[in-house]
């Protein structure tokens, strides 16, 4: 088994929990606005909504649309989705979701044990993520994460998204370290698994859901507890 020294951790959907962080706020602002006066209930506008913000992550992971735009339509494509006239459609909503959601607080089970672990084994750790810069680091305040991560490197300050080669190498490189003696863990096997693979990093593929794949994967786990035996 690999001496690893550097371990680079995606924070959104591998530590910082955003299903139920992004299902909290959502229920917030469904009672906020008196949504349910259209008809629907809060469980089909979350799920309506995740199935509007994944494709709309989706294209902006290709560069095929903005940060502006992806922030700007995910609310009024959903609303007009399920129904709520155009006019009637609160222009604050989406502002409100970005206000709210970073200053929520759930991680993954065992996200504070492990890296209190790894922090303990003398390894150095650092976060590479796509999510927007200008809440990244309240999210990392409102979870206690701040602490454990030397670097954070964000795709928007980078100007470039995982799993752009670049990202990966502006990170070893910000953190003083080789493709070699690092290992990247993350739970999505484009982003995070293929971009390290590609920038010649080992991986650690989190699937908690247990999701079935055929990619080549030097690690694989579905529990954070796991990382234990890795490393």
């Amino acid at each position: 088994m690999k001496t690893y020294r550097h371990l680079f951790f995606d924070l959104d959907h591998t530590l910082w929990d955003f299903e139920k962080n992004a299902d909290e706020t959502l229920r917030t602002l469904f009672e906020l606005h008196n949504l349910g006066r259209y008809g629907f209930s809060v469980d089909t506008f979350i799920a309506r909504y995740s199935e509007v913000n994944h494709a709309l992550w989706r294209l902006y992971q290709a560069n095929k649309i903005g940060q502006k735009e992806l922030r700007s339509i995910r609310f009024t494509r959903t609303l007009t989705k399920l129904g709520v006239p155009e006019d009637e459609i609160p222009t604050d909503i989406s502002d409100q979701f970005t206000d709210i959601l970073p200053y929520k607080s759930a991680v993954f089970p065992y996200t504070h044990e492990v890296l209190d672990y790894l922090r303990d084994k003398g390894y150095v750790m650092h976060l590479i993520t796509n999510g927007f810069q200008d809440i990244q680091h309240i999210k990392l305040a409102s979870s206690r994460l701040t602490d454990y991560f030397v670097e954070v490197v964000t795709s928007e300050h980078i100007g470039c998204l995982k799993p752009d080669r670049r990202i990966f190498d502006h990170a070893l490189e910000r953190a003083g370290t080789t493709a070699a003696e690092s290992l990247m863990i993350g739970d999505n096997l484009e982003c995070d698994v293929l971009g390290a693979y590609n920038a010649g990093i080992d991986q650690v593929y989190f699937n908690p859901e247990k999701r079935r794949h055929s990619a080549q994967i030097t690690y694989e786990i579905s529990c954070l507890s796991e990382l234990k035996r890795i490393l």
